[in-house]
C-alpha cells in the first residue's frame, strides 16, 4: 500500500559506508525505520542528507506493509524549514538531547494523531521563540500526558510529590519523593502554555535539578527508559 505521510526525525544510523538507517515518528504508522542507500556517497547527496537531520518535518511516500521492520523511501520532501533549531548551538544541544530521548520512549507502530500535534506544534513554537531556556523541562513534563504517566493533579496542593506513584502527598512515602524547590518548580510548570514560559524565572543549577528529577520520573514509569548518553554534553553547553 502507498503511503504518503508527514514525519519527525528521531535518530540516523551510518550503515555499510554510504547508507542511514533513518528511525522517524510518522503521523499515519507511528514509528518507522527506513533505509536510504547511497545517501552519503558523494557530496551530490548533500542536500538528500540534510533532509534527515534530527526532529526534521518530513512528507514521506512509501510503500507501507505492517509485516516489514526496515522501509525504502519512494519520496521525501521538507515540511517545514527550521530557521534556528540546526544553526543555533544551544537549540542544536537541545534538539540532540530530546531526539535522544524520543527515540528511546517512542516505540509503537500505529498511529497516534494527539502525539504527533504535540511534537509537531512545539517543535515549531521552539524554533521560532527566543524565550526557550526552559523549553526542554515543559516539553518532557507534557510527553509524559502522552505516555501514560502525567502527574495527577489532585491534590496538588500537598507538600510533596510521589515520582512513583505519579501524585502529590501529604507525607513522605516510599524512595522517591520531592520537596521544595523542585516541587514548586513542578507546580509552576503543571498546565503552563509554552508561551508563559519567560514567567519561569531559574538559575542552571536548579534547571540540572528538576531535569535530572524528570529523568528519574522516565526512569521509573518507563521500564526500557535509559538516562541519555547525550546528557553530559548537553549540561554542558545549555549551562
Amino acid at each position: 500500500m502507498l503511503s504518503t505521510t508527514n514525519a519527525i526525525v528521531l535518530s540516523k544510523l551510518k550503515y555499510r559506508d554510504n547508507d542511514l538507517i533513518v528511525k522517524c515518528y510518522t503521523q499515519e504508522h507511528g514509528v518507522i525505520s527506513f533505509l536510504i542507500r547511497g545517501v552519503l556517497k558523494s557530496k551530490k547527496n548533500n542536500t538528500k542528507t540534510a533532509y534527515f537531520q534530527l526532529l526534521s518535518q518530513l512528507q514521506i511516500v512509501f510503500n507501507y506493509t505492517k509485516t516489514r521492520s526496515l522501509y525504502t523511501i519512494k519520496e521525501v520532501r521538507t515540511n517545514f524549514v527550521y530557521g534556528s533549531l540546526h544553526s543555533h548551538i544551544l537549540k542544536s544541544s537541545v534538539v540532540m538531547f530530546l531526539s535522544e530521548i524520543l527515540s528511546t520512549t517512542l516505540q509503537e507502530e500505529e498511529q497516534n494523531e494527539a502525539l504527533y500535534s504535540y511534537l509537531e506544534t512545539t517543535l515549531l513554537w521552539f524554533d521560532a521563540d527566543s524565550e526557550y531556556s526552559n523549553f526542554h523541562l515543559l516539553f518532557l513534563l507534557n510527553l509524559t500526558k502522552y505516555l501514560g504517566f502525567y502527574p495527577d493533579t489532585t491534590n496538588i496542593k500537598m507538600a510533596f510529590f510521589n515520582l512513583e506513584y505519579g501524585n502529590f502527598q501529604d507525607k513522605l512515602t516510599g524512595k522517591h519523593n520531592i520537596s521544595g524547590e523542585n516541587l514548586i518548580l513542578l507546580k509552576n510548570l503543571l498546565g503552563i502554555k509554552f508561551d508563559a514560559l519567560y514567567s519561569i524565572k531559574i538559575n542552571a543549577a536548579k534547571r540540572q535539578s528538576f531535569l535530572n528529577m524528570i529523568l528519574l520520573y522516565f526512569e521509573l514509569h518507563l521500564g526500557s527508559f535509559r538516562t541519555p548518553k547525550s546528557l553530559q554534553i548537553f549540561n554542558q553547553v545549555f549551562n
